[in-house]
């Protein structure tokens, strides 16, 4: 009785404020539903998420188009031809079909990162090129902010206002932080004993096989690709089976800034599901390190993968992730 008054309570409110507000300012076209009604509220709205301001999903104002895996500069379907729905979590819906990687197509984005790793331009370029790139990828980010935040919040469910007003600008400004960082990577002369010269020198390790989870989907993306690239590497990514979308969006993106010297030295990996996950933390020892963000979530999980690297005995990074706490754990 108590909740059903409380629901009751709350859906009068919503629409006193729906009524209050009607004249205020105009609101993004991000935030208009089709019939050109408000989709948000400033304030309390935006705070405090009620039934009645739900009852008519926004329609979000961006196109699903690329869906496939990138691999070696090209997107491409699964070579099993398998595709797995991702969903609205508004509604349950299904936004679009993702291709669903599996041991195929990882040995394939390996062998790829690996060549261009080993015979590329992109590890060999100056500090200088490399940061120039990353900038202007930056830049073409910020151009696209209201499209990548519609996207993000369509797949991922989070606030709107959240994705367009921080965590898309904070991956500009992170991809802007680590282009900073490229020509300021050096190396050391250290002071010995006797007559002898020793130097300490930062080279690319290889190839990042990077795995991320579903929460911020584009934080992750932009704190594990972004130090990589920065640094000279190639890299094999999985995103999250749950929010596949925004990191493709990005990945598109990264064909207009025309760097096709990166795009044929990255490979950007895209696949579904704790199999596909099993095979990635089995791949072959052409990955030079594993990074992991979800793998201390599910104890099975991190147990596959400590499992790859005493078989390969490549460095690992674990990023824990609970409630109350986020620890990293290198190896």
């Amino acid at each position: 009785m108590a909740a059903a008054t409380r629901r009751a309570a709350s859906s009068l409110v919503s629409r006193y404020l729906l009524a209050r507000t009607a004249a205020s300012p105009a609101v993004p076209s991000a935030l208009r539903r089709p019939d050109g009604t408000r989709g948000l509220l400033p304030g309390v709205l935006q705070r405090f998420g009620t039934a009645a301001a739900a009852e008519e999903p926004i329609s979000p104002p961006v196109q699903v188009r690329d869906t496939q895996l990138l691999i070696n500069g090209k997107f491409v379907d699964a070579a099993s031809g398998k595709t797995f729905p991702t969903l609205d979590p508004r509604t349950g819906e299904v936004i679009a079909h993702v291709a669903e990687g599996d041991a195929e197509d990882i040995n394939r984005a390996v062998a790829a990162a690996r060549k261009a790793f080993d015979e590329g331009p992109w590890p060999r370029m100056t500090a200088y090129e490399r940061s120039r790139i990353l900038l202007r990828f930056a830049d073409l980010i910020e151009k696209h902010n209201d499209e990548i935040a519609a996207l993000e919040t369509w797949d991922n469910g989070k606030p709107y206002e959240q994705a367009a007003q921080i965590e898309v600008p904070m991956v500009a400004r992170l991809m802007r932080y680590y282009a900073g960082w490229v020509d300021k990577i050096h190396g050391l002369v250290v002071p010995a004993d006797g007559p002898h010269h020793v130097q300490v020198l930062y080279e690319p390790i290889g190839v990042a096989g990077q795995i991320i989870p579903w929460n911020f989907p584009l934080l992750m993306f932009a704190w594990k690709v972004g130090p990589a690239l920065a640094c000279g590497n190639t890299v094999v990514l999985k995103t999250a089976e749950q929010t596949p979308l925004s990191a493709l969006y990005v990945a598109k993106l990264m064909h207009e800034v025309e760097w096709h010297d990166l795009l044929k030295n990255s490979a950007l990996f895209y696949s579904s599901g704790y199999k596909c996950r099993s095979v990635v933390l089995s791949m072959p020892a052409h990955v030079s390190k594993i990074f992991d963000s979800v793998a201390l979530v599910i104890q099975k999980s991190g147990q596959l993968t400590t499992k790859w690297t005493e078989n390969y005995l490549s460095p690992l990074q674990l990023h824990r992730i609970s409630k109350g706490n986020s620890n990293s754990l290198s190896t």
